[in-house]
């Protein structure tokens, strides 16, 4: 006999779980820090009173440029490339946050790893391994 539920769903609790499937890098601690979350969705607050974290001269101008949507299209270069129909890895060249943005919704949950080698040249690209 199929035993009946005494309470009701947590919508609560799946709430936060589906925020927190999203924007993962605004829980800390396991709670929300709204903060960080308007800073996501695109509300930029004043962070002079910011708390331990990472941060750096120029943070809230990267976050919002790595929120911007590319433009860029990713072209597989087959005679450059070593083993291309056998190989299970990608080798890309480009500017790592558009390249990052461009693999980001294709490759979402199907990446390994990611070694990014930065390159001392005239222009700073960044070549990154899928």
């Amino acid at each position: 006999m199929k035993k009946l539920a005494r309470e009701s769903l947590n919508i609560m609790e799946e709430n936060l779980a589906a925020m927190q499937q999203l924007f993962p890098e605004a829980f800390e601690e396991g709670k929300i820090d709204f903060d960080v979350l308007r800073q996501l969705l695109g509300d930029y607050v004043d962070d002079e009173e910011e708390r331990y974290s990472f941060r750096w001269n120029g943070k809230g101008k990267a976050l919002r440029l790595s929120q911007t949507p590319s433009t860029g299209t990713l072209r597989p270069c087959k005679e450059e490339s070593k083993d291309w129909d056998t190989t299970e890895n990608l080798y890309i060249e480009g500017d790592n946050l558009e390249v990052l943005k461009l693999l980001q919704k294709s490759y979402h949950v199907k990446v390994k790893m990611i070694y990014i080698e930065n390159k001392c040249t005239s222009q700073q690209k960044l070549d990154t391994k899928i």
